[in-house]
This record gives structure tokens, C-alpha cells and sequence, in this order.
């Protein structure tokens, strides 16, 4: 492999990496969801300390995932990209084909 193609894929798994985490993922469906929240509104509905969720949110960030905007005291995020929802569509498909093929064995 090239240069150009392991930066490339170095790129693609700091991302994908990002999200490999329950709480991010809950985090990137609730800004999905609600399209803007503080670190506030978060660190309560995820139910963990503020410095939890905002070590989350600098993950996400730092992988291009979502923005930060500062009002004040507060910080809010949102969504950089919509489009990391596709990839929890295809993760979705993924899991449902694995189901299927879990479920073949228990009929065999």
C-alpha cells in the first residue's frame, strides 16, 4: 500500500474509531435528533460526569464529527455531518444479517 492510500485509511478508522463507543454513539443520535446541545443537557442524559461527556465530545470533534459553538458559559454541539447516519443505517443492515444468519442455525 502507497502513502496515499494508508493515509487515507488511517483517516477513514480515526473516524470510524470515534464512534466506536456507546456513549458517542447515543450522543451523535441525540444531535441528530435535536440538531444543538450543551454539554449540560448532554452529561445529563447520558448520565456520567461533565468531563466524561466533554472527553466524548472532543473525540468526536476531533474527528470532524460534530462542532462546538460557544454562548457564553455554555458549549453546544451539533452535527457536522449528517451523513454519519447512513453509516448507522449500514450498521443496522449489518446486524440484521447477522441476526438472519442466527436464526438459520436455530432452524437447521
Amino acid at each position: 500500500m502507497d502513502a496515499k492510500n494508508q493515509a487515507k485509511y488511517e483517516a477513514r478508522a480515526k473516524i470510524i474509531k470515534a464512534m466506536a463507543h456507546p456513549t458517542r454513539l447515543f450522543i451523535v443520535d441525540e444531535l441528530a435528533r435535536s440538531g444543538r446541545r450543551c454539554v449540560c443537557e448532554l452529561t445529563e442524559m447520558v448520565g456520567v460526569d461533565m468531563s466524561t461527556v466533554s472527553r466524548h465530545l472532543a473525540m468526536l470533534k476531533n474527528a470532524g464529527i460534530v462542532e462546538d459553538e460557544k454562548r457564553g458559559a455554555q458549549v453546544y454541539y451539533s452535527l457536522r455531518v449528517q451523513c454519519v447516519l447512513d453509516f448507522f443505517e449500514c450498521v443496522e443492515s449489518v446486524m440484521k444479517c447477522n441476526l438472519k444468519d442466527q436464526q438459520k442455525l436455530l432452524v437447521s
